[in-house]
């Protein structure tokens, strides 16, 4: 639907719709309309006009976030925009901000704020061409080391190394952009532009540089630490990363699948795990901790009691929690804080259902997310399932994928969803009837389209009316096979792939080895 606009903003966009025009009367425009030109030069995708808007950019920061998001004069929030020409002109503005002027007593300029950009999976600008996190980050250490040559090279103003600007950007490194960044951090006392990383995620990298560059990003500053994919860290290299570097603001933890193993335990790996316990819980500020595909076996207890702080997320999919790690969940102090929870991977209707009850009702205040993937839900569970979820009004997303239950069991779960207010996200799966009589759970991924997709769109459709009926549009149901959408793994998924094929490549070698060994 057409968002309303201010006859200041309709002004805006004229004036900037005329690229050259605008560009040549930047001079005579108040400060204090920069900021409205600003957005309406993103929502025209007028590169250039956005490129001279920051080199003259006369205000003491620069907040994208802010800029791009609701307006008094322009409602729409445009910070969903990862647009590839308006974000390059952006960083390219800012490098020229630096180099272009002789008088830099007129430079205001102190904070840039990168980090209000979000990346989403449907982009709605004219180009098409998304500059994501992984890009992002590249192309600022780019420039930075870019601007250093410059400045190096030309007699330019002595007063461009007196300009000081923090940058502040969501940092995301692979091995195919870790030199680049980690030229940029090693040389931000010399740069005008300082590289300031609030968030920090890290995939397919080798475990000596992740150790070098974590550092240099200055972690006593980080608010955010992703080690998501192919980043071998297992539980003695977290220990260790844990001792030797303080992260006094961290409030957001992601760990990389089989950090933890429980199964081969040992004193030594006990008292790490007592250790990383006890680093977590100097962690004041931490808040979300997600740490899926580890065997925890028994061990949440000791992982998650030395927490000062009441987790608000919680990521514990896939670890094989047992009994008493599903009781210690239910009753301790983080429950009545959760506002997302995933315990996919674990049969918690079948096993521990009066946990589960107890988890959601004591949650059930402030749950706005819950994950439920792969946890054997049957047709026999959707009255019990109802039960637990009646006392969350808050829930906002419910995914629940790789269950096996009915078309007619999804219909009556839908009725029900249709009663929860804040409902927004629905991930639902392929009823058990589309597949083939006999398919065994969890399905494996060569089977997972293997389905009547002609029934499913009926059924699809079914569920669609029943929201229909309820006046409930503003829900969105879907069925992503694979899993949701990552836009990190999106941007980056060449990079993975043969990052994947090398390991697997790795990994037959050596058995040929050893096979040649033994015969």
């Amino acid at each position: 639907k057409a968002t309303m606009k201010s006859l200041r903003f309709i002004s805006a966009e004229a004036f900037v719709s005329n690229a050259e025009f605008a560009r040549k009367s930047l001079g005579g425009v108040a400060h204090n309309l920069f900021p409205l030109l600003f957005k309406a030069s993103y929502l025209l995708e007028q590169g250039e006009v956005i490129h001279d808007l920051v080199e003259n950019w006369p205000l003491v920061d620069f907040n994208m976030g802010k800029l791009l998001g609701t307006t008094v004069d322009y409602q729409e929030d445009l910070s969903r925009r990862t647009c590839s020409v308006c974000l390059e002109s952006c960083l390219t503005g800012l490098r020229d901000y630096v180099l272009n002027h002789p008088s830099p007593y007129v430079k205001r300029l102190k904070v840039v704020d990168l980090t209000g950009i979000k990346d989403v999976e449907v982009q709605f600008c004219e180009c098409k061409k998304t500059m994501g996190r992984w890009a992002r980050t590249q192309l600022l250490s780019k420039l930075c080391l870019e601007l250093l040559v410059y400045l190096q090279q030309i007699q330019c103003n002595p007063g461009a190394f007196e300009i000081s600007v923090d940058v502040l950007i969501d940092l995301f490194v692979t091995e195919r952009n870790y030199e680049v960044v980690m030229q940029a951090l090693l040389r931000k006392c010399c740069c005008p532009l300082k590289i300031c990383c609030v968030s920090f995620r890290s995939d397919n990298l080798d475990l000596q540089k992740f150790f070098y560059i974590i550092k240099l990003t200055d972690p006593s500053s980080l608010r955010k630490l992703e080690i998501v994919h192919n980043v071998r860290l297992e539980m003695e290299h977290l220990e260790i990363l844990f001792n030797s570097i303080h992260f006094p603001l961290l409030m957001s933890l992601t760990l990389p699948a089989r950090t933890f193993n429980v199964q081969r335990f040992t004193a030594t790996e006990e008292r790490m795990l007592t250790n990383i316990g006890e680093k977590m819980g100097e962690m004041t500020q931490l808040t979300e901790l997600s740490m899926p595909f580890s065997i925890l076996t028994g061990r949440i207890q000791k992982l998650l009691s030395p927490l000062k702080t009441p987790l608000k997320m919680l990521d514990v999919s896939n670890c094989s929690l047992n009994h008493a790690d599903m009781a210690y969940l239910a009753n301790s102090f983080h429950v009545n804080h959760l506002e997302a929870l995933d315990l996919s991977g674990h049969k918690i209707l079948d096993l521990y259902p009066s946990i589960f009850f107890k988890l959601l009702s004591h949650s059930s205040s402030v749950l706005r997310s819950l994950t439920l993937e792969d946890c054997n839900i049957q047709d026999t569970h959707v009255n019990m399932l109802i039960l637990g979820l009646s006392p969350c009004q808050k829930l906002q997303e419910f995914k629940f994928l790789g269950n096996p239950l009915s078309s007619q069991a999804l219909k009556d779960l839908f009725t029900f969803l249709c009663e929860l207010p804040m409902l927004k996200n629905v991930e639902f799966p392929v009823p058990r009837d589309c597949y083939p009589i006999g398919i065994t759970y969890p399905i494996d991924d060569a089977s997972l389209c293997r389905f009547d997709h002609q029934k499913y769109e009926s059924v699809a459709e079914d569920l669609n009316l029943i929201l229909l009926q309820a006046n409930r549009e503003d829900v969105k149901a879907s069925t992503p096979l694979f899993g949701s959408y990552d836009a990190a793994v999106q941007e980056t998924n060449n990079e993975l792939g043969a990052y994947l094929i090398k390991s697997f490549k790795e990994t037959l070698e050596k058995f040929t080895t050893s096979l040649n060994k033994m015969s």
